[in-house]
């Protein structure tokens, strides 16, 4: 599929010349920091180090001063309370992080919930409102769900047990009715940062409570680790306090991982075999990144819950001891690779049935549906077939008695407003702009399926349907100097509102040495006909269909990232490709 290839806005010319003077940088560093809007030294001060001071106070978010109140209460007359979250990535750390920093207080008063994705399905069910009662628990603080729960918490409440809601998701048209709702999203809240993951509204839950027992915040920190990785497993925007707080967590993963951290990265290529008293307390042979808590960890985390029970990756996450921890990593490594063939083969399936149909071949959504699909695999299903045809899609198969399905996007279309422009067909959902979860009564699937795809077919632009590479600035080889390359790693970690840039470079020719590697990819070594520099090593991925085109020894255009590449204990400068452009194509 062919991409539009776009070049960001520029950034204004007098910004861009007084950054150059003030921090001693060239043109290209500059327009950068231009184009994230940092426009002073001291905004460029914060961005490359963010400090305490660019996080909010905790409360100004609305029912924090309720929150507080509700748990310090808990803790004097000696209750017991249950921390509830979500099956995925971000509740998991969540429920790991505050009942952490609770446990202190609660001692063995204090256990977590993590609903079946099966039995319960998502968020608060009516099986954990039962299980809070039956054993007694007075408060539930549920983390990354909740903002729906609307007849949820009215069943709670006449059951006597008290609910602290921790959502980042989008409210409906009615909140629910708990103690506290603690939600940016939600229209009443004057929070300055509305972009917070699941674990985000957790830290900012333990950030008020230990402001209000006059705790010093330097204790907080240590929790910082779940944050980062919510935020890279959740896609939320890695800027304002998601950068302060994935700058720091990536800092403690990178010096002292967490038990559980390490276990799980004993099964990538990072971990060093073994560590040396010259190590600086690193454990790993490169330093991670966002896109590692991604690709090595976030996967992981996940298939406990979306094989078996996610209880397992919160006593990961706890774990204390190194051996108890590899203990559990290792379960969940063999749960992993059984969901790595089970998306494949399903991702297969689905595929061939918009393959076999002409209709669907041409749409521009997708919504399939087979009953026998693993309900823990759908959603990440749905994410490869968005990006093979670069279309909205929903993912259902059938749970119990209903019908459940994962939905993902495109860039510039919501679908969320698009499932809820259904929502009369539908029995619950909720999610993001990209990113979302329903279930339906097996007799409006194809209702559903209709209005769904009318209203994507109405309100999608053609252009919108084609991939968009976004170039944020041209650049010659003879530009990417050792100070460049080193001022450019600062601008990590990377993420939405803050990816890692895209450079463009014209009248590019290989020297000779291009093979084919991999399935399909492109292992290259590049000079720039018109810029004298050293010849850049590069890699492009599923790339093949280039292979004559370079070969012809004809100049074409690259788009890519910059970036160091690990092989065999040695770090090497390499262009990662996202595209290339040739007049032989």
């Amino acid at each position: 599929m062919e991409s539009r290839w776009i070049l960001k806005q520029r950034g204004d010319s007098e910004v861009v010349e007084k950054l150059m003077e003030v921090l001693s940088v060239d043109a290209n560093i500059s327009q950068l920091l231009a184009q994230r809007d940092i426009t002073s030294f001291e905004e460029a001060k914060k961005f490359f180090r963010p400090e305490q001071d660019q996080l909010h106070d905790p409360y100004l978010m609305k029912d924090m001063d309720k929150a507080v109140e509700r748990v310090l209460k808990a803790i004097e007359e000696n209750e017991k309370v249950l921390i509830y979250g979500d099956y995925d990535v971000d509740g998991t750390t969540s429920v790991a992080l505050v009942y952490a920093y609770l446990k202190k207080y609660f001692k063995k008063r204090i256990e977590f919930y993590i609903p079946d994705r099966y039995s319960e399905g998502y968020g608060i069910s009516y099986i954990g409102i039962d299980h809070a009662a039956a054993n007694g628990f007075n408060l539930v603080i549920a983390l990354d769900c909740g903002i729906k729960a609307v007849d949820k918490i009215k069943y709670a409440t006449e059951r006597h047990v008290d609910f602290i809601i921790c959502d980042h998701h989008r409210p409906g048209d009615e909140l629910p009715q708990a103690i506290a709702v603690l939600d940016a999203k939600r229209a009443d809240c004057s929070y300055p940062f509305k972009e917070l993951s699941g674990c985000g509204v957790g830290f900012k839950l333990i950030s008020a409570l230990a402001q209000k027992q006059n705790e010093p915040f330097e204790q907080l920190l240590q929790y910082l680790d779940l944050a980062a990785i919510s935020i890279a497993a959740d896609i939320v925007p890695v800027v304002g306090e998601n950068r302060f707080l994935a700058h720091y967590g990536l800092k403690l993963i990178n010096s002292v991982p967490r038990p559980g951290i390490e276990a799980v990265l004993s099964y990538s290529q990072v971990l060093r075999p073994e560590k040396t008293e010259d190590s600086n307390g690193l454990a790993f042979n490169r330093e991670l990144t966002i896109s590692d808590l991604v690709f090595l960890i976030g996967p992981r985390i996940n298939a406990a819950g979306r094989i078996e029970s996610a209880s397992d990756s919160v006593r990961l996450l706890l774990a204390d001891k190194m051996s108890h921890a590899e203990k559990l990593a290792n379960a969940i490594n063999d749960l992993n690779t059984e969901r790595r063939s089970l998306d494949n083969h399903i991702t297969e399936e689905a595929l061939a049935m918009i393959e076999a149909d002409p209709i669907q071949k041409v749409a521009k959504s997708t919504v399939l549906f087979n009953e026998s699909w693993h309900k823990g695999v759908i959603g990440i299903v749905a994410s490869r077939l968005t990006d093979n045809y670069y279309r909205p899609t929903i993912i259902l198969t059938r749970s119990n008695n209903l019908i459940t399905g994962s939905a993902r996007s495109i860039k510039h279309f919501d679908v969320y407003d698009a499932i809820d422009h259904c929502s009369d067909l539908l029995e619950h959902f909720g999610g993001h702009k990209y990113a979302a979860g329903l279930s339906l009564k097996p007799e409006n699937l194809e209702l559903f399926r209709k209005k769904f795809n009318a209203f994507v077919q109405d309100t999608i632009s053609d252009e919108t349907l084609i991939p968009e590479i976004e170039i944020d600035i041209p650049l010659n080889f003879s530009d990417i100097t050792p100070k460049f390359v080193r001022i450019l790693k600062q601008f990590a970690p990377f993420g939405p509102g803050n990816m890692a840039p895209i450079f463009r470079t014209d009248n590019v020719i290989d020297t000779g040495r291009m093979r084919v590697v991999g399935k399909n990819h492109l292992k290259l070594e590049l000079v720039q006909t018109n810029s004298p520099s050293e010849p850049f090593a590069a890699i492009a991925f599923q790339k093949g269909k280039h292979y004559q085109a370079v070969k012809s020894g004809k100049p074409f255009s690259i788009c890519y990232h910059i970036e160091e590449n690990e092989w065999q204990g040695k770090i090497n400068l390499q262009l990662n490709i996202k595209d290339i452009y040739s007049d032989q194509l």
